[in-house]
């Protein structure tokens, strides 16, 4: 609990899916504006707690990811803004610098970039090499005679945009390199179905998934749940995963399946047997095919329609004796 805390942020600010969010035919709408102001605040409570905290903000955008605040450089410090008797002047530089940069980047996006998938797998990987570097400094950025500060590093990750399917094995990949690294990932659903990628890094690196209920509320759900580092969670009953998805995605098609064919060599997954394996070019034997073939369960939709449907008095003998019948027109 002495260490001081570093909060690596990831926003997800997909314009399509905030637009979908602040919709008034939701039940708990919440525009981009408001989810802002109550950010910025839990940022600042974050900032207050320790004065050794750092923090650091990627805004993950469609087809990019950008640092868009960090405690620990000089730009930070540098930049001018307005002064304010009634506010804390490292509080204001935090919110403008954070605002500002999220304004600058929306504007500059066109109308196609827009639709282009998110970028969340470059800011998660952003966040680790920055928490990477600040974990283990090197000679360069640690001046002589003064030691490094123990951080407790975490990531949490604000989502309101669905799977895709293409990024499990670089979202797999970050989930690998956190538990290296002995960094919590916490996720916090705003917006949208379940996501299957960010359950598992939530529950494999120890974190907190936790599916908003009531997105207006998101202050109160980022103080009670997300502000105390995992040090103090120990200590405090904190949101857990009722369920967690453990479904992969193959690597034929990049789509979630859920039932998978692991090649036994290098653990590629597929979606159907193959004979070769894609990814090491293995070759499997045809009776093993055939058996992996055969032991597939048939879909819900043809094992439905095949119970659901009476059959004659002739049908149900052939099935039993294994001889066909002919269709003579009788229903």
């Amino acid at each position: 609990m002495d260490k001081a805390s570093h909060l690596s942020v990831v926003i997800d600010l997909s314009p399509t899916q905030w637009h979908l969010c602040s919709q008034s035919s939701n039940p708990h709408p919440l525009p981009l504006q408001l989810f802002l102001s109550q950010l910025l605040a839990f940022f600042n409570s974050h900032i207050a707690c320790k004065d050794e905290n750092s923090l650091a903000v990627f805004g993950a955008f469609p087809g990019k990811s950008i640092l868009l605040y960090s405690s620990t450089t000089i730009a930070a410090e540098e930049h001018s803004v307005n002064a304010d008797a009634n506010t804390y002047r490292p509080f204001k530089i935090l919110d403008s610098t954070i605002m500002d940069s999220i304004r600058d980047q929306l504007e500059a996006l066109e109308l196609l970039e827009a639709e282009a998938p998110i970028g969340l797998v470059g800011a998660i990987t952003k966040s680790l090499c920055y928490i990477n570097r600040l974990t283990i400094p090197s000679s360069s950025t640690t001046r002589a005679g003064e030691q490094a500060v123990p951080l407790d590093p975490r990531i949490l990750i604000f989502s309101v945009s669905p799977d895709q399917s293409s990024s499990y094995i670089p979202i797999m990949n970050s989930i690998f390199s956190a538990q290296k690294l002995k960094v919590t990932i916490d996720v916090c659903k705003i917006y949208g179905s379940d996501s299957v990628f960010l359950q598992q890094a939530a529950h494999l690196t120890g974190g907190s998934y936790l599916h908003l209920d009531r997105p207006d509320a998101l202050l109160q759900y980022l103080t009670m749940s997300f502000l105390p580092p995992p040090g103090i969670r120990q200590l405090l009953s904190v949101p857990t995963q009722d369920k967690i998805d453990f479904r992969a995605a193959c690597f034929c098609h990049k789509r979630i399946v859920d039932i998978g064919f692991v090649c036994s060599v290098c653990l590629s997954i597929f979606c159907n047997p193959v004979p070769v394996c894609s990814t090491c070019r293995t070759k499997f034997p045809i009776k093993t095919l055939q058996r992996l073939n055969a032991s597939r369960p048939l879909p819900m939709s043809n094992a439905t329609a095949t119970s659901s449907v009476p059959r004659s008095p002739a049908v149900q003998d052939a099935l039993r004796n294994g001889t066909p019948t002919q269709n003579n027109g009788s229903k």
